[in-house]
């Protein structure tokens, strides 16, 4: 399968977001698992872009990534805006039921890895009864403290070992993104952060329904089940990126009235 093209890429403040349906994105990831090929998915939200117009290390990690998907509803309706008019969400937990369902018909082995030992028992209880023929071929927590060298290098030998083709990973942004990058070339998997899906799948906490998620309200159904976690997060990223986003929209419409002038001289 061809890699995804350049075109499929839309910049949203400052961030390349791959324009592609989740059909499409989970096709792209299965043909490289199936492969056993080192790539890095990001699932993005307005959190993770905010995180990458502030930190510059951050952003490059995400314009080396072979695919970000848009997982947030605000950047669903930045692509369709600027473009992509037909552009879906893509969403971490609808990735990782399309990733189990393919994977599953394919004969592709997932590893997961990060999050709780009592989480990761649940979301195995669940996967068994939903995708029975799924091979999951290991399950880990790791530690909260950094890893030693050694501690290191014995997971990614340990992963590499059971030839799973997709590692999910559950650190939360922006470790998980940081950690997917720093092993690239070095895990032989498609690795795929899913942040806070992980607790949600294992059922420990709620997902928001079908019409909150629509409207793209899904924050705020989150920040009132984890208000103590969350409230600073959404203060402080959800009105600067209201504000850069229409700026790059009025900055699109300028642009594209003065062009249209010029053309019709």
């Amino acid at each position: 399968m061809n890699h995804i093209r350049t075109l499929d890429k839309i910049q949203v403040i400052g961030t390349n977001v791959n324009a592609l349906s989740l059909k499409q994105s989970a096709t792209q990831i299965i043909a490289w698992a199936k492969q056993n090929i080192s790539k890095t998915i990001c699932v993005a939200n307005v959190h993770m872009l905010m995180e990458a117009y502030w930190d510059p290390s951050f952003k490059q990690i995400l314009h080396s990534a072979d695919l970000v998907t848009p997982d947030g509803m605000p950047l669903v309706w930045m692509l369709k805006f600027l473009g992509a008019y037909s552009q879906e969400r893509v969403a971490g937990m609808d990735l990782l039921k399309k990733l189990c369902e393919e994977a599953q018909q394919q004969k592709v082995g997932i590893f997961f890895l990060g999050s709780e030992t009592k989480i990761l028992a649940k979301m195995r209880q669940r996967l068994e009864s939903e995708y029975p023929s799924l091979d999951i071929i290991g399950m880990e927590s790791l530690p909260f403290r950094p890893l030693t060298d050694q501690e290191d290098q014995k997971i990614v030998e340990r992963i590499n070992g059971t030839e799973a083709g997709l590692l999910f990973l559950s650190l939360g942004c922006p470790k998980q993104e940081k950690w997917i990058a720093q092993h690239r070339g070095r895990i032989n998997a498609t690795m795929v952060g899913l942040g806070g899906v992980f607790p949600v799948y294992a059922g420990l906490q709620k997902y928001a329904p079908q019409w909150i998620r629509t409207l793209g309200m899904e924050w705020a159904y989150r920040l009132y089940q984890e208000p103590g976690r969350l409230w600073r997060r959404y203060a402080t990223t959800i009105p600067p990126f209201v504000w850069l986003a229409a700026r790059q929209l009025i900055t699109k419409t300028v642009v594209s009235r003065a062009h249209l002038r010029v053309s019709n001289r």
